[in-house]
């Protein structure tokens, strides 16, 4: 049986991917930054345990306690927790870029090395980022996120440079618009650090506000977490695992159009696509 550790199970993209994998016959540690929501993974009979992504101990007990368990093996880690920061680039502050920066990218780097010599030992594994179509191309009013998601690309890059030859294979799933509870998880942390009330774009705000507060799909071919999972079995099973796996047409057709398009029609598009930060 392999096994895997999957972060930010509590709903969504990791949700899915916890209860596909377990029917795979995978054995899978499925973890969540809420008790409540350990409790809740465990009573559906997964795996559960706390992981926090901002807590360096948490995250070395969480570890310790899947290595125990597993009796020193994981076979692969899909790094999939976070959440959004909305906001314009000159109304971030810098708690709320290190906020972002901490869940989104500095603890998915120090749980990935925390795993890496423990794959390295068992002589292979498979890492799998959660990336986004944010990761190359940038939406207004999304900076934090875009910023955290672009140095998410590169880094992975460079592991997948550093880590050749090793057995362990890391791949980028970049997702576009999918039905989940990111809009909502991103409505507390946008009325934590954003002035809105008092900044130039308070128009715009108003209209992102109505839209994060709207349930239902956010956008045009918004598919379901499915089509994620989709990516990760190929990403996790294959013998001949992909670099890159986008996910829906807009993740696809942004890959294709920067490569083609002018920096001017880029943004151009860019700027449609989102609405002008409406959406």
């Amino acid at each position: 049986m392999k096994t895997i550790l999957i972060t930010g199970c509590s709903s969504g993209i990791g949700l899915a991917a916890a209860r596909a994998l377990r029917e795979r016959g995978w054995r899978v540690f499925a973890t969540a930054r809420k008790p409540a929501d350990v409790e809740r993974l465990a009573a559906e009979g997964l795996e559960s345990l706390l992981l926090d992504l901002d807590d360096s101990a948490g995250l070395r007990a969480a570890v310790a306690e899947v290595l125990e368990r597993a009796g020193g093996r994981l076979d692969a880690l899909f790094n999939n927790g976070g959440f959004g920061q909305v906001g314009a680039v000159e109304d971030l502050t810098r708690d709320a870029l290190r906020e972002q920066f901490e869940t989104n990218l500095f603890g998915w780097v120090e749980l990935t090395n925390l795993l890496i010599p423990v794959m390295r030992a068992q002589g292979g594994g498979r890492i799998v980022m959660n990336s986004s179509v944010l990761g190359y191309a940038a939406f207004a009013y999304r900076g934090a996120y875009n910023a955290a998601k672009f140095a998410l690309e590169g880094l992975t890059d460079t592991l997948r440079q550093e880590l050749a030859g090793t057995g362990i294979h890391v791949s980028l799933i970049e997702p576009g618009p999918i039905t989940s509870r990111f809009r909502e998880n991103c409505l507390p942390h946008f009325e934590k650090h954003i002035d809105w009330r008092a900044s130039v774009h308070r128009a715009r705000y108003e209209a992102q506000l109505a839209r994060l507060r709207t349930p239902g799909p956010a956008a045009p071919f918004t598919l379901g977490p499915e089509a994620v999972v989709a990516k990760l079995l190929h990403a996790l099973e294959s013998p001949r695992p992909r670099a890159r796996y986008p996910v829906t047409v807009p993740a696809v057709a942004f890959w294709w159009l920067r490569r083609v398009l002018s920096v001017g029609a880029m943004d151009w598009l860019l700027t449609r696509a989102s609405g002008g930060g409406r959406r």
